[in-house]
């Protein structure tokens, strides 16, 4: 099956050799198409059209095997560093490459957290995925839903909770339904400094994303 989606992970690891030592060897059944430094030297280790060991459980919209439907990118991290510049600068340059190769819609360019809630958090709170949407390789609410402004969606009702559960499905947060971990994840991408019971912002941001980039409305296949 060929690949709709990225998964952006972090290695935690202590060095990008330890990482490529762990991602080379059959034993761990982990693997990563690619690899990035933190100088920005970017390796390839596994054809972009096999299936990687990167993702594990979890789901994305309708798609339950992950595996097979995307490519992985690994970055080398500690998990509590920034994201070196060039590091960033590679991740750029390797996205575009890959959604030119395959026909990726910048929506499906996701964290390991986004479909893996609770058991993943990376690429985490230092990631720039505001960055990646002003290069058109991710997305990120509009700014009428980031300053708290009301949506023009007024579907799905019901009380706060319901419809941010059913708006953040419709985006593609399927893996769980409990609600803390659906909030915790989407804030970890979107809101990462956010703390505290649900809010007028988070309903906004959700909003705005599930209206203009609903996960299985544009032909998707599970």
């Amino acid at each position: 099956m060929l690949p709709d989606m990225v998964v952006i992970h972090y290695t935690a690891m202590p060095s990008a050799g330890a990482a490529l030592k762990t991602l080379c060897d059959p034993q761990t059944e982990v693997s990563a198409h690619y690899l990035i430094e933190e100088d920005g030297t970017a390796m390839s280790l596994v054809p972009e059209d096999m299936r990687a060991w990167h993702a594990g459980a979890g789901r994305w919209g309708e798609v339950d095997d992950v595996n097979s439907r995307s490519v992985g990118i690994e970055l080398a991290n500690d998990g509590f560093s920034p994201f070196a510049a060039a590091q960033m600068d590679a991740l750029v340059d390797v996205l575009k490459g890959i959604k030119a190769r395959w026909n990726i819609r910048a929506e499906r360019v996701i964290g390991h957290s986004d479909m893996a809630p609770g058991r993943k958090i990376d690429p985490g709170p230092r990631f720039d995925w505001r960055r990646l949407a002003i290069e058109g390789l991710s997305v990120w609410p509009t700014p009428s839903s980031v300053s708290g402004e009301s949506s023009s969606d007024e579907t799905p009702k019901g009380d706060d909770d319901d419809r941010f559960a059913a708006l953040v499905a419709r985006f593609g947060y399927t893996a769980t339904q409990d609600f803390d971990l659906l909030l915790k994840s989407f804030r970890l991408r979107f809101r990462p400094h956010a703390d505290g019971p649900l809010d007028s912002n988070d309903l906004a941001m959700i909003s705005d994303l599930a209206r203009r980039f609903p996960v299985d409305a544009k032909g998707s296949s599970a």
